[in-house]
């Protein structure tokens, strides 16, 4: 298993960031390189510390002072969220791997945070026993993170809202792009809706959900659905994605208030684990 990235040099952050961030197109820039700034931000997502508590380094004119005010840092993580760099950031990733993708292969399923301050896509989750927000990623055959939803408020369940969600996933994943046409869509019984195998169908994807039968008493009538339990076993490689992304502690327990910022720090740690086999620590 490769190592995913917490620290970028600065040539890896020249070839996979730098190309896709807002920067001043004149003037003033930045007082220190911004892979350094990247890197504070990796640092704060990886440990999940307080922006004050970021161990930043001292400065080359006067060691007595830091190089950079730790609402700097703050300051450029909340500009590449809200103008949509971190995005773009993550969809250069993709880009980059293209040819490593095993698109045969969609797996779908989502992951909860909880959530302490609140905020903006937040809500009592039963099941947690406490207020969290879920996203949906899809990965491929070889767990690298193709497509995704926005946050959703926790006490929906995965099948809410399902069909758009999926339009959503597919237009983005077409406009890359990416040929995933016939490839077999994996979801467990959440997932198991009619729009939801209809939207797969109309896209060209197999769905392979395995039947949720919602406490039926008879077998279903008509036509038994595909389902394919070999394929469906390729589903784990979500699981271990999810493991790779918990290695950011920020996004295990959501302090941010904004959808924004929290949606942003995630497209950080996607980009990292895309690009896990490709940036050397």
């Amino acid at each position: 298993m490769s190592t995913i990235p917490t620290s970028l040099t600065e040539k890896a952050f020249g070839e996979h960031i730098r190309p896709y961030i807002s920067v001043a197109k004149r003037g003033y820039e930045c007082s220190i390189p911004l892979y350094k700034v990247f890197n504070y931000i990796l640092y704060k997502l990886h440990t999940g510390c307080q922006w004050e508590m970021l161990p930043i380094g001292p400065s080359e004119k006067d060691p007595r002072q830091k190089e950079i005010s730790y609402h700097a840092v703050y300051h450029h993580y909340r500009k590449w969220s809200k103008d949509g760099s971190l995005e773009k950031v993550w969809q250069g990733s993709i880009l980059s791997i293209q040819d490593d993708l095993d698109l045969s292969k969609l797996n779908l399923d989502g992951t909860h945070a909880i959530s302490k301050k609140g905020g903006e896509s937040v809500a009592y989750q039963g099941r947690k026993k406490a207020k969290t927000t879920n996203i949906l990623p899809v990965t491929d055959g070889e767990g690298f993170i193709v497509a995704t939803t926005g946050l959703l408020a926790g006490n929906h369940n995965d099948a809410y809202n399902l069909k758009p969600h999926l339009q959503q996933i597919f237009k983005f994943m077409k406009s890359l792009p990416l040929d995933f046409q016939g490839a077999f869509f994996n979801a467990d019984k959440a997932f198991d809706t009619k729009d939801a195998r209809k939207t797969c169908f109309n896209h060209g994807v197999i769905p392979n959900i395995d039947e949720n039968k919602r406490n039926r008493k008879v077998p279903k009538r008509g036509r038994k659905r595909f389902f394919n339990t070999e394929v469906y076993k390729c589903r784990f490689t979500c699981e271990r994605t999810f493991a790779w992304i918990d290695k950011f502690k920020a996004l295990l327990i959501r302090f941010d208030r904004k959808d924004v910022y929290f949606l942003g720090a995630h497209f950080i740690a996607f980009a990292m684990v895309n690009l896990r086999h490709i940036i050397q620590q």
